[in-house]
């Protein structure tokens, strides 16, 4: 295995990428997220919200139609996008790859999802990759099916303990040296970057291996790995997939720190995401 990196604020600092002075619309990332359903229309909001706090510019977000009016009402900074079916379908992967105005830098996949059957989220990620956008799959997303189309293009998965099992068919491992150990050598098969949440978050893509230990016990609440999946889609965009999963993770825990000395073991989501901006601004760089 190869030796573990620590993701401390030396080393974030480093992995951010400045922002220019004369960008403009656009250039800070356009990003697609697809999810939610009739019972769970909040996770591809927080998903959302997360990539927009993090500093990506333009944000479409595909959901049910039965969901699109608490979507829309939530932020105007958000741009939903209304799918014709509560699931996943062929037809509405075909629809979601027509609306989009613009090419997205990336796309994140599954929060809150119901999937109709697997050949509608491969045709999806099928779409979206030839059109050249950057995946992260996430949830429902994480299902064996998926793992040949999104091989060898820097995917990046999100599993927790249990996704991971279902989508690589093995358990990761008790200890950090055996999930590390585990991870790695799927990423490499696989041909994707993945990061493993747990007590130590654990990201490798085959070559390298990260680990995060920044975070709390408050952040057991729902909706933080949807947090985690916006933060990181946006940065994705950015950065290079291995180092933006490793800040991501960072980050998330940072926001997480925030708001766990605010409200202490009762914080939401939103929290986190509302604490985004204090826990990035300290990295923040501009470069003319």
């Amino acid at each position: 295995m190869a030796t573990a990196i620590k993701i401390t604020s030396k080393l974030a600092r480093q992995l951010v990428v400045p922002r220019k002075a004369s960008s403009k619309k656009g250039d800070n990332g356009i990003i697609l997220v697809v999810g939610g359903s009739r019972f769970y229309h909040g996770a591809p909001v927080l998903t959302s919200m997360a990539a927009l706090r993090t500093g990506a510019d333009l944000v479409y977000t595909a959901v049910p139609r039965s969901v699109i009016v608490p979507v829309r009402s939530y932020s105007p900074a958000i741009i939903a996008l209304p799918m014709p079916d509560d699931k996943l379908t062929v037809g509405a992967a075909n629809r979601i790859a027509a609306m989009v105005p613009k090419k997205a830098d990336a796309a994140a996949i599954g929060m809150g999802m119901s999937i109709a059957k697997p050949e509608a989220l491969v045709t999806l990620v099928a779409k979206l990759k030839n059109a050249g956008t950057k995946l992260l799959l996430d949830a429902s997303a994480l299902i064996p099916e998926v793992l040949k189309e999104a091989g060898d293009t820097g995917t990046i998965v999100t599993p927790h303990a249990g996704e991971y099992r279902r989508l690589f068919q093995t358990d990761a491992g008790k200890t950090t040296d055996e999930r590390a150990a585990n991870v790695q050598k799927m990423a490499q098969e696989h041909g994707v970057t993945i990061l493993l949440k747990g007590p130590v978050d654990i990201v490798s893509d085959g070559k390298r291996v990260g680990l995060n230990s920044t975070h709390n016990p408050a952040m057991t609440v729902g909706g933080t790995g949807d947090v985690l999946s916006g933060i990181t889609v946006s940065l994705m965009t950015r950065i290079e997939p291995f180092n933006a999963a490793l800040l991501a993770a960072y980050f998330n825990g940072l926001a997480g720190n925030l708001a766990y000395k605010q409200v202490g073991l009762h914080m939401t989501s939103d929290d986190l995401v509302g604490a985004l901006p204090s826990a990035i601004k300290p990295f923040d760089r501009i470069v003319r």
